[in-house]
């Protein structure tokens, strides 16, 4: 048995699961379906460890699985310092109750001591829209 083939082919799962692993390096909590969710933690518990781990190999390796080079950079510079101390166990997976449409378990997974500010990487900043329109709008030249 193993592992949940989440009826999708073996290429599929893993472009799923690569995205999904960059997303949660990146915004440090996802919400997902429960079996997917389940599948997914230890796939990033491996990948921290590792990048815990300082060697070239080791982050050429890291970055053949995710192949994205600012989550690589991420796991480096901040959760190998924030996970310094910890022995295994950076991510926990919550229920979240049933989606709407059609009944399937959800959960959120996220990973611990998460940093609250993750979540608004790409939101732009909210800037006056009065100021803004002023700026923007050419003035128009009268004859």
């Amino acid at each position: 048995m193993g592992y949940r083939k989440l009826n999708k082919t073996g290429e599929h799962r893993k472009a799923l699961f690569q995205n999904m692993l960059n997303s949660l390096i990146k915004y440090e909590q996802i919400i997902t379906t429960l079996p997917k969710a389940k599948e997914l933690k230890p796939k990033i518990d491996k990948l921290i460890t590792l990048g815990k781990k300082a060697d070239l190999n080791k982050k050429k390796d890291l970055f053949s699985k995710l192949q994205d080079k600012n989550s690589v950079k991420k796991i480096y510079e901040n959760l190998s310092k924030r996970y310094a101390n910890r022995k295994g166990g950076y991510s926990r997976v919550l229920k979240a109750g049933f989606r709407t449409g059609d009944d399937a378990p959800m959960a959120v997974i996220e990973l611990v001591d998460r940093d609250p500010n993750a979540r608004k990487v790409d939101k732009p900043k909210k800037v006056e829209a009065s100021k803004k329109d002023k700026e923007t709008l050419p003035k128009t030249a009268t004859k």
